[in-house]
């Protein structure tokens, strides 16, 4: 297994933060690095989510919703055509911090037959995917 983790602190509390996050009609509006979700997004449901990492294009698939707890955290997990050749559990983790400041994490750990062949490119792309993301949520939280 392998993981790329990001974060980034906000100067808004974690409901701001949350709101933003788990507003996905308006991700094309936003969303540089995940591009659309659509779907009833509930505990072990499943939904369409597309990403696009920078200098790629658009990648579709359905994962399942393994966690989603208001102001705190969102958790998935999605495969490559079947479980056990590349799989990733998507995790955002907010920290309030004091109701005026959230920490914003952003990782995924990724396991499965192709990891290893894909690591350069998740490494990079994957992680500039995040650190853009994290950005952009930080710039919208921050103004409104």
């Amino acid at each position: 297994m392998r993981q790329i983790a990001t974060e980034i602190e906000i100067n808004a509390p974690a409901v701001k933060v949350w709101a933003l996050l788990t507003d996905f009609e308006k991700y094309p509006e936003w969303n540089p690095f995940i591009i659309s979700v659509e779907g009833e997004i509930k505990e072990g449901m499943k939904f369409k989510a597309i990403l696009q990492q920078p200098g790629s294009g658009p990648m579709s698939f359905r994962p399942k919703c393994l966690k989603l707890e208001r102001n705190m955290e969102f958790r998935w997990l999605g495969h490559l055509f079947v479980p056990g050749l590349f799989d990733g559990e998507h995790i955002f983790l907010l920290t309030d911090m004091n109701n005026t400041h959230t920490r914003f994490i952003q990782k995924e750990n990724f396991s499965g037959l192709l990891v290893p062949v894909l690591w350069k490119q998740l490494n990079t792309k994957t992680r500039k995917g995040f650190e853009l993301m994290n950005e952009k949520i930080k710039e919208l939280a921050e103004a409104e």
